[in-house]
C-alpha cells in the first residue's frame, strides 16, 4: 500500500490535557503522536466536520439559486404516493 501525499509541517498549539492523552494514547498503541491526531482529525472530519460541509454547499446552492419550491417538491411527493397507492 503507497503511502498518502503528506502537506507541509503545521504548527499546532493544544491543551496540556488534549496533549497528554495524545502521547498516552501514542504509546499504549506503539504510534506516534501524529498518527493519533491524524485519526482523531478524520473522525471529526467524517461526523461534525462533514455536517459543517453539508451545510456549507447547502448555503452556496441557495446562493447561486440551485434551490427547488417547497410546494412544488410536496406536490410531487404527494404525486407519487398516489401512483403507489393506485
Amino acid at each position: 500500500m503507497s503511502k498518502p501525499a503528506l502537506s507541509d509541517p503545521i504548527t499546532l498549539r493544544l491543551p496540556e490535557d488534549v496533549l497528554t492523552a495524545i502521547e498516552q494514547i501514542a504509546e499504549t498503541c506503539d504510534r506516534s503522536r501524529s498518527w493519533v491526531m491524524v485519526r482523531a482529525l478524520k473522525v471529526y472530519l467524517a461526523g461534525e466536520g462533514a455536517d459543517i460541509l453539508a451545510v456549507r454547499k447547502g448555503r452556496n446552492e441557495v446562493a447561486s439559486g440551485d434551490v427547488h419550491d417547497m410546494d412544488d417538491v410536496l406536490r410531487e411527493i404527494d404525486e407519487i404516493i398516489r401512483r403507489k397507492v393506485a
